[in-house]
């Protein structure tokens, strides 16, 4: 009987996959992991995640508790769905979850794990990390580039008074995705992506296709003996996807290279072609950084840096329309702070106390990154009582915690006011120390680029509430705006938001 199962390949695969569910089970039991559902054979509780994994995810830790285990093919993961869990993890045991799983994406997409991202935790790591933050987003970098985001936000803020005067409706998230990109074009490669033309259409499209595969849950991550069948097709996207970008960035090294005239004085490029002519201190990275951490780099920048920031925009602006009583008060404080015969400078922000309030709750309801990017145990520990395996998967389930009742008073609502001074939490901030609300991430793998990510937030939300009232087409009305999530490896609108702009200031504050 045993050699009959075992002749056929669909009965050996079913009958391992059996053994392997009894294995993990007596695992769970004698181990102490967290508690979770025991799933399918062979593919764990994979279908139980669904179009929503951190929905889904959120609901299991109401059953089993903030700290739960998910059997994810043969992969065993962590999820932490709650405050203290998450400050267990990447707090107190942060320096064990350091790196990353070698999944489809590291291999596929961030150059085999050369990239800050996806890269093992370590002394090339630590070194990547050092270059930009010092040449990128230290205090004095994003100061000397102050002008050219207000620049940029400026011709936003001109196309978008050009497009109400003729009464056009102009969807929010491909305008401000245009206007980050473009920003950070200029900081990273010296030169606008998003230029007409059909480098700048190629760039376009590698976008939406990057985010998208980004955001796939792909079997073969979590079921490694079958990654080789590709079941899901998603590794032979991710491949044909990586070569046209490598292409595309290996261009602009080249074209930068061989012009010196060309882009900003001092752009993120030219510091690290200097640094591959001249590679001293480079510790880690053996003495030389190559095209592919250049690549690598600029590739998590561009990706990192104009999804998220953009998406919290675009859910910013929904949750005005939605409450034009805090829309009202906004524009109060900014016409009292900024006037309205000139458009918002960064240095007024510090004294928009309401404007940060929105954008921080905004980080609250709709974090841009709901589940974290993986970890992975680099040794056996205990957290919290529980045992978790060494290789063990780890997410946190940002989402979730920031809409937790036993913290939040009214946790769906948006009521910017939460954070007030005077208020019961305005002493939460979104910076990873307080892990209420942890929309970066925390601990030393926090995202690098957050304080570029938040100036550029602030500035371009209280723009865009400054300079325009906004209105939805003909037969919308704000009360019932869709508010649905589409997920991915960012929270994107399930209906992007398409809105008429009517300039509110005075006309010659929107000259470039």
């Amino acid at each position: 009987m045993i050699g009959d199962l075992i002749a056929s390949p669909i009965h050996l695969i079913v009958l391992l996959a059996a053994l392997w569910a009894v294995i993990w089970y007596f695992r769970r039991q004698n181990s102490r992991l967290p508690p979770g559902p025991s799933g399918w054979p062979l593919i764990g509780s994979l279908p139980a995640l669904g179009a929503m994994p951190h929905h889904s995810i959120a609901e299991l830790a109401k059953r089993y508790g903030p700290i739960l285990s998910l059997r994810l093919g043969t992969t065993t993961v962590v999820a932490a769905c709650s405050a203290s869990a998450a400050r267990e993890f990447l707090k107190h045991n942060d320096t064990n979850f350091l790196s990353r799983p070698r999944n489809a994406v590291a291999k596929h997409m961030a150059y085999d794990s050369n990239d800050i991202v996806w890269a093992e935790y370590g002394p090339k790591w630590r070194s990547l990390r050092k270059i930009c933050a010092v040449h990128l987003f230290s205090n004095k970098a994003l100061d000397d580039f102050r002008l050219v985001r207000e620049k940029e936000v400026g011709i936003l803020a001109a196309s978008l008074a050009r497009a109400g005067g003729v009464g056009e409706i102009v969807a929010v998230g491909e305008a401000v995705h245009c206007c980050i990109a473009n920003a950070l074009g200029m900081v990273l490669i010296g030169r606008r992506v998003f230029e007409d033309g059909e480098d700048a259409r190629e760039y376009k499209e590698m976008v939406v296709e990057g985010m998208q595969l980004l955001g796939v849950f792909n079997i073969g991550d979590f079921v490694p003996s079958l990654e080789w069948m590709d079941l899901m097709g998603v590794a032979k996207k991710m491949k044909d996807y990586y070569r046209r970008h490598d292409g595309f960035m290996q261009r602009i090294i080249d074209d930068h290279a061989c012009s010196s005239s060309v882009g900003l004085q001092g752009d993120f490029l030219s510091v690290l072609l200097r640094l591959k002519d001249d590679p001293v201190g480079l510790d880690g990275l053996n003495g030389k950084l190559t095209d592919i951490d250049i690549k690598a780099l600029l590739t998590d920048m561009f990706t990192a840096g104009t999804d998220t920031s953009t998406s919290t925009v675009e859910w910013a602006i929904a949750e005005l329309i939605k409450h034009p009583q805090i829309q009202k008060k906004v524009q109060a404080e900014l016409d009292s702070v900024v006037g309205r015969d000139r458009l918002v400078n960064e240095s007024d922000i510090p004294n928009l106390t309401y404007l940060q309030a929105i954008v921080k709750e905004t980080f609250r309801l709709h974090p841009s990154t709901p589940l974290s990017i993986p970890r992975i145990a680099s040794e056996s520990c205990e957290v919290a009582g529980y045992h978790i395996p060494k290789g063990a998967h780890l997410l946190i389930n940002v989402w979730a915690i920031s809409r937790d009742p036993s913290i939040w008073t009214y946790p769906l609502e948006f009521q910017p006011e939460r954070f007030m001074p005077g208020s019961k939490y305005e002493h939460i901030d979104v910076r990873g120390n307080d892990f209420e609300v942890i929309p970066f991430g925390a601990g030393r793998r926090i995202c690098p680029g957050m304080s570029m990510g938040i100036r550029s937030v602030q500035l371009i939300t209280a723009t865009l509430v400054h300079g325009f009232e906004w209105e939805l087409p003909a037969g919308q009305l704000s009360e019932a705006l869709n508010m649905d999530e589409s997920y991915g490896i960012t929270l994107q609108r399930a209906m992007p938001l398409k809105i008429h702009p009517k300039p509110r200031l005075a006309s010659s504050a929107y000259l470039t």
